[in-house]
């Protein structure tokens, strides 16, 4: 532990942001960098990254990571590893809603990914991204969190992934679950309190955060709230280097697992 702390303490903050081309993520990564975070913007194209990054600005750089392949992520640790050594900050972000027709309304991406009929390879194309892909780079990423001072993981979660309040007949986002997004999101919940709980012994601390129903590409710019406004909770989290680990977190305050 000493060791880690000597390694990066009073150096310059190094954060990952994955899916940080567009959306919420762009939007935390743009609030790191303004707060003085170096940002490696991961981008599946590495054309919108490089544009992502330009517009961010000097603190921000971009990074090709797809989530769903290794070697995009080994790449792109070696990539910081030899530029700084070190991660302080990993923002697990990057998702997919459906993986069907592009351009159906909300109602009709839920409607298709009911549990009666979902299709199976729909609901693996999601789960590689939100699921496996979150697992994929949080391996990857280990070995630089674990030499910083601080390390800190933010998975980017949703309400929907609330077993327990998507089980009360009043919850507005009720109809709204489904196998392929809603399911997934639990799946990530679950991946998030299995790495907070073994890693807690060596101070890195996880948390998953629900930007709201926002606007963006994941459900058509169907949400009820702008991207600035969904943003706030997870750039909250992200920039709060002494929180709690373990929470799970929206705009209104905790959420139930």
């Amino acid at each position: 532990m000493e060791n880690r702390k000597e390694s990066s303490a009073n150096k310059q903050l190094i954060a990952l942001v994955t899916g940080a081309n567009q959306g919420v993520g762009f939007q935390i990564a743009k609030a790191l960098a303004n707060n003085g975070y170096i940002v490696y913007v991961g981008s599946r194209n590495p054309e919108n990254g490089a544009k992502a990054a330009t517009e961010i600005g000097d603190n921000a750089q971009a990074v090709e990571l797809d989530v769903t392949k290794l070697a995009t992520l080994s790449a792109a640790a070696a990539h910081i590893a030899k530029e700084h050594g070190y991660l302080d900050l990993l923002v697990n972000n990057a998702g997919i809603s459906h993986a069907g027709k592009p351009g159906r309304t909300l109602q009709e991406v839920v409607q298709a990914n009911r549990a009666s009929k979902a299709s199976l390879d729909e609901v693996r194309t999601v789960w590689e991204t939100n699921v496996f892909g979150t697992i994929a780079v949080t391996q990857t990423m280990l070995p630089l969190l674990r030499k910083a001072s601080v390390a800190r993981i933010v998975n980017v979660s949703s309400g929907l992934g609330s077993l327990s309040w998507i089980a009360d007949p009043a919850t507005w986002e009720r109809e709204h679950f489904d196998l392929v997004y809603g399911a997934s999101k639990t799946a990530m919940n679950a991946v998030t309190m299995a790495f907070a709980l073994e890693l807690e012994k060596e101070n890195i601390k996880v948390n998953a955060v629900s930007p709201g129903f926002t606007a963006t590409a994941l459900n058509n710019f169907q949400g009820t709230d702008s991207v600035e406004v969904g943003s706030r909770e997870p750039i909250r989290v992200a920039l709060d280097t002494n929180g709690p680990n373990m929470t799970f977190t929206g705009p209104e305050g905790p959420l139930q697992w």
